[in-house]
C-alpha cells in the first residue's frame, strides 16, 4: 500500500507570519519535507502552496514536483478575483506536476467574493477542463453545495474534514449533519486532513473517532482522502499515519488502501501506479 498525503506545505520565505498553528519558520524545503515523509513512511504528497505568506511558493512547489515527480504533485492557484485568468484554466494541467486548483477562501473579503458571485466564472471553466477544485468548504457549506449542484461534472473537495475549523472536540462537529448530507452529491469528496487538530486529547484522539467514522460512512472510501497539513499538527507525522492505519477499527483492507492514497490520486488524476514507494527504494 502506498501512502499519499493529501496536503502539505513547503515555503522558502515569509512575507508575513505563517498563519494559525503552522510552524513559525522561514523555510520548509522540498528536501526537508521528503525527509519527514520518509521517516513517517509516507510515499508521496500533494503540495498546496501557502501563497498568503510566501507568494513564490507555487513556483517552489512546481519545481519540487518536477524534480521529484514520483513523490510530489501540486494543487495550485491564481488570483480568482481576475476573470482575465480564465485563459489559464484550459492549460492548467500542462504545467508539469500540476493536478488541480485550491483556494482556502478563509478571509472575510474572499468569502464576500464567493457570496456575491464574483467567482462564479471559475466553476464552469474548471468543470470543462476536468480540474478538481479544493476549498475550505466547511466554513461556507451552503455556497459549496450550490456550486456542487449547479456543476455536477466539477470534482470538488472539502478541505480539513469539512468541519468547523475554529472548534475542537464536539465543537468541531457542530455542522456534521449538513456536511455529511453533501455526500449525496457524487461530485463532492472530502480531504480528511488535519484530523488530530480537532481533538484536545492525546493520541489516538479517541473523542473524534466516531465523528470521522460518520464522515467515512457518508462519503465512502472512494471519496475520503487521508492527509495531514503536517506543519501545524499537534502530533508526529508518524502518528498522523498510524492514527488512520492502526487506530480506526472500521478502516481496513481495500478501503484503507483507497483512503491512504489511491482514491485521492484517482480523484485529481495523479498516476498512483507511477508513484515510488519508500519500500522500493525511493528518495
Amino acid at each position: 500500500m502506498k501512502i499519499v498525503d493529501a496536503q502539505v506545505h513547503i515555503w522558502r520565505q515569509t512575507v508575513s507570519q505563517p498563519t494559525g498553528k503552522h510552524r513559525k519558520v522561514s523555510l520548509v524545503s522540498a528536501e526537508q519535507m521528503l525527509k519527514e515523509m520518509d521517516e513517517a513512511g509516507v510515499d508521496a504528497a500533494l503540495i498546496h502552496p501557502p501563497m498568503s505568506w510566501d507568494p513564490s511558493s507555487q513556483d517552489m512547489a512546481l519545481a519540487a514536483a518536477q524534480k521529484y515527480p514520483t513523490h510530489f504533485a501540486v494543487m495550485g492557484q491564481f488570483d480568482p478575483k481576475n476573470p482575465a485568468n480564465r485563459s489559464l484554466i484550459p492549460t492548467w494541467r500542462r504545467q508539469p506536476g500540476m493536478v488541480g486548483l485550491r483556494w482556502a477562501l478563509l478571509q472575510p473579503a474572499e468569502q464576500k467574493l464567493l457570496h456575491e458571485g464574483a467567482l462564479d466564472w471559475i466553476w464552469p471553466e474548471a468543470e470543462k477542463a476536468g480540474l478538481a477544485v479544493a476549498m475550505m468548504g466547511g466554513i461556507f457549506l451552503k455556497q459549496f453545495r450550490a456550486i456542487a449542484e449547479r456543476y455536477p461534472g466539477l470534482k470538488l473537495i472539502l478541505d480539513h474534514c469539512g468541519l468547523n475549523r475554529h472548534g475542537q472536540d464536539a465543537e468541531a462537529f457542530i455542522h456534521l449533519d449538513e456536511m455529511t448530507a453533501l455526500a449525496r452529491l457524487p461530485n463532492v469528496a472530502v480531504k480528511m486532513t488535519g484530523a488530530p487538530h480537532y481533538s484536545t486529547q492525546p493520541y489516538p484522539f479517541k473523542n473524534i473517532q466516531d465523528g470521522l467514522q460518520r464522515i467515512f460512512d457518508a462519503y465512502g472510501p472512494d471519496r475520503c482522502f487521508w492527509g495531514t497539513d503536517i506543519t501545524r499538527m499537534p502530533c508526529s507525522y508518524r502518528q498522523c499515519v498510524t492514527f488512520f492505519t492502526e487506530e480506526l477499527p472500521w478502516l481496513k483492507g481495500q478501503d484503507l488502501e483507497k483512503v491512504m492514497g489511491r482514491a485521492l490520486c484517482k480523484w485529481v488524476g495523479w498516476n498512483y501506479d507511477a508513484l515510488q514507494s519508500k519500500a522500493s527504494g525511493g528518495v
